[in-house]
């Protein structure tokens, strides 16, 4: 547990000792705020049923940055190591390689986190700047911010796998630009072709935006947790066997 820790804190401060982390920062602030403003205008232009919440997470622009957000804070991870010298080192130095997985994962998925504190602050300064009541409630914003954390559990798990295939920061983020939008695509294949074959119940079951309108409307199903939670250990596990082989190779 100690080394767990040890390699945690060593990845985490690593994102803030760079400007690379505070440019990101900035940009999902930056994205964050566009979005919430679009999403405003189109209320203010017509009337729609679902709750600001949902429209700010529907916007075309967050699907792209949001996706794109990915490939920028996991292609290092392992690749910078291969490509530096010092993955060797570290695969047969006395640490566990599930140790190293893990503190690498969980360390992203903290800075994951931090990124979306000034967006769940933009929806709190809503109601401190006008004298109406938010167009949202507390269980959809917590529904979709839930879903935040669910999504990016499975994704930078795809990206530390994409990572710890190849020496290329570049290839790793095509590999997890590409996985990731074929999952996100999957589920529209019940819109393009409707439910009328066998396997329609599993790509609603894996569709990101299905999902982002149910939890949006506070219908928090244990069933998507599941899957996200189930699906992201079994890409860590795979990500385990990828380096273990490579520990056994050097």
């Amino acid at each position: 547990m100690g080394t767990l820790l040890i390699i945690l804190r060593k990845e985490f401060r690593g994102f803030f000792q760079s400007p690379f982390g505070w440019i990101l920062l900035s940009l999902v602030t930056v994205m964050q705020g566009w979005s919430v403003s679009s999403a405003m205008k189109a209320l203010q232009d017509a009337p729609i049923p679902e709750s600001l919440v949902y429209i700010v997470f529907h916007m075309p622009q967050f699907w792209f940055y949001f996706l794109a957000l990915f490939p920028l804070i996991t292609m290092r991870l392992f690749a910078e190591e291969e490509r530096a010298g010092t993955l060797e080192t570290l695969l047969t130095a006395p640490v566990q390689t599930a140790q190293l997985v893990l503190g690498k994962y969980l360390a992203t998925l903290c800075f994951y986190l931090v990124l979306w504190i000034p967006s769940f602050l933009q929806f709190q300064i809503f109601g401190l700047l006008t004298d109406l009541d938010p167009p949202f409630s507390t269980g959809s914003l917590g529904g979709v911010f839930l879903l935040i954390m669910l999504m990016g559990s499975l994704f930078i798990a795809i990206g530390t796998f994409a990572s710890s295939l190849t020496s290329s920061q570049i290839i790793a983020g095509v590999i997890t630009v590409g996985l990731l939008f074929i999952h996100y695509f999957l589920g529209y294949i019940t819109v393009i072709y409707g439910d009328q074959f066998p396997a329609a119940s599993l790509f609603h079951h894996i569709s990101a935006s299905e999902h982002l309108r149910d939890f949006s409307r506070g219908l928090i199903s244990s069933s998507t947790i599941i899957y996200y939670l189930s699906a992201a250990a079994f890409v860590l596990f795979m990500t385990h066997h990828a380096l273990n082989y490579r520990r056994w190779k050097s």
